[in-house]
C-alpha cells in the first residue's frame, strides 16, 4: 500500500513511542485500526454501489 519498509516502520513506531508515550499507544493503535475497518466497509459500500448502478444502465 504505502511501500513501507521494516526500517521506516520501525522509525515511525520509535516517533509515536516518543511523542504519545507507550501507556497512549495502545489505545491510539485501536483507535486508529477501527477508523481504517470503517473506511474499508464504507469504501467496498461505494464500489458495490457503483458496480449496481452500472449493471442498470445497460
Amino acid at each position: 500500500m504505502f511501500n513501507l519498509g521494516t526500517g521506516e516502520l520501525v522509525i515511525i513506531f520509535l516517533i509515536l513511542l516518543l511523542l504519545f508515550g507507550g501507556k497512549r499507544l495502545p489505545g491510539l493503535a485501536r483507535g486508529f485500526a477501527k477508523s481504517l475497518r470503517e473506511f474499508r466497509g464504507a469504501l467496498d459500500d461505494t464500489k458495490d454501489e457503483l458496480r449496481k448502478s452500472e449493471k442498470s444502465e445497460e
